[in-house]
């Protein structure tokens, strides 16, 4: 694949993830304790055999910059690279003005390396997708951009991009994060919706953004501006069915895909993963998830009274567990929990102390909370410590380096 250039963009901001993006970008946010938001798109890419990555950085890049160069240093390899590139202002003191302009900002990088074909793809959804397959669409339709698409019902589509495609599957019809919807034909409790995953042909991705540049009307987005003003100039536009995509191993998962935009997303995408089955597996030996682990020792749990109870919980690296009862909960990296501690629906990103006696539920944990001995949370809206934020689902979120 040596002819295919990935670019990753990485700058989000990350608002409505709040707190836990006040000290790093969207997709550094760790995952499922071991990973961050940004390991999955580069696994598709790197299990797909595409190791030629641009990664487009932006707001609070520090902690992505240092998860990239310890987990995803592939440099020495001939003809591959995992490179973060942060904003260059190239055009002046200012960020990227969308991500249209992100892209046409490192334009330069970007045609240095001749590439035949450029994977444009975010990098803050959770998902497996062999590339290969779309890039094989992209090719037999003669596309001159290609977008991956999955269906899911109305009441989500309004925060995406809704596509209209004919039975050949050529777009037809584009509306960024609209009001109302267009249901697809037959199925009206659904839509057709833009994941956010674009393949261009080189010259299409160089003239398009350029143009953009030079409207001065345009917020330089690829969702707002880009493809509506292709579509109206009839431009080969095909939309890639990412329910067709298929991984050894995943047959009981076919298409799952969740945009973490939001600590309810956030928190259910780690539900998925808990749940029985699981609708999203970590553990898939023909698709491996790789991230960078840290030099830590395994879990220890200590339980003298032999009553300490784990259930259908993750518990990573380094952390080390007393008579607790954790159910449905996912734990990072060197944790400790206290005597008599119960935990329900709970996600601790790491590095947290918690006492003997406590009572937690339905609670995000950010890095460097100490939780004191007989502490309840989340039993009912009147246990929130304060300044703590409750999501609209009810989801209690600790900021990092809290004292409870």
């Amino acid at each position: 694949m040596s002819g295919v250039l990935a670019v990753i963009m990485a700058g989000g901001e990350g608002t409505r993830l709040m707190p836990l993006t006040a000290s790093r970008s969207k997709p550094a946010v760790p995952f499922a304790g071991s990973y961050r938001l940004i390991d999955f798109v580069l696994n598709n890419f790197v299990n797909s055999n595409i190791l030629k990555i641009y990664v487009l950085t932006q707001f609070k890049s520090q902690s992505l910059y240092l998860h990239l160069k310890k987990g995803w240093n592939i440099n020495g390899l001939s003809g591959c690279f995992i490179d973060p590139i942060p904003a260059q202002m190239r055009l002046g003191r200012r960020w990227y003005d969308g991500t249209a302009d992100s892209v046409f900002q490192n334009l330069s990088f970007i045609q240095q390396e001749k590439p035949d074909y450029i994977c444009v793809f975010g990098s803050d959804h959770i998902y497996k997708m062999d590339i290969n397959q779309m890039l094989s669409f992209h090719k037999e339709k003669k596309a001159v951009l290609t977008i991956a698409a999955i269906k899911l019902p109305i009441s989500k589509a309004k925060s995406l991009g809704v596509i209209e495609v004919d039975k050949n599957g050529r777009m037809i019809g584009f509306e960024e994060k609209p009001a109302n919807p267009r249901c697809i034909p037959g199925d009206p409790e659904y839509a057709l919706v833009s994941m956010g995953n674009y393949i261009f042909n080189p010259e299409t991705l160089y003239n398009e953004t350029q143009k953009d540049n030079e409207n001065p009307y345009s917020v330089h987005d690829f969702g707002r501006d880009i493809i509506p003003d292709m579509l109206k100039e009839d431009k080969e536009i095909y939309v890639y069915d990412f329910s067709t995509n298929y991984i050894l191993g995943e047959e009981g998962r076919k298409g799952y895909w969740r945009d973490v935009g939001d600590i309810d997303s956030y928190w259910q995408a780690h539900m998925d993963i808990l749940a029985t089955p699981s609708r999203f597996s970590l553990y898939n030996p023909h698709w491996q998830l790789h991230t960078y682990y840290p030099p830590l020792p395994p879990v220890k749990f200590r339980s003298r009274e032999n009553n300490a109870i784990i259930n259908n919980s993750i518990i990573s690296a380094g952390c080390y567990i007393k008579s607790a009862n954790i159910s449905h909960s996912v734990l990072g990296f060197e944790c400790a929990v206290g005597n008599n501690t119960y935990l329900e629906n709970v996600i601790i990103i790491g590095n947290v102390t918690i006492g003997n006696n406590c009572r937690i539920k339905n609670t995000i944990i950010d890095r460097y909370v100490h939780i004191q001995d007989n502490t309840v949370i989340g039993d009912d809206l009147e246990n929130i410590p304060n300044n703590a934020i409750v999501s609209p689902g009810g989801i209690i979120v600790i900021k990092k380096g809290t004292k409870v």
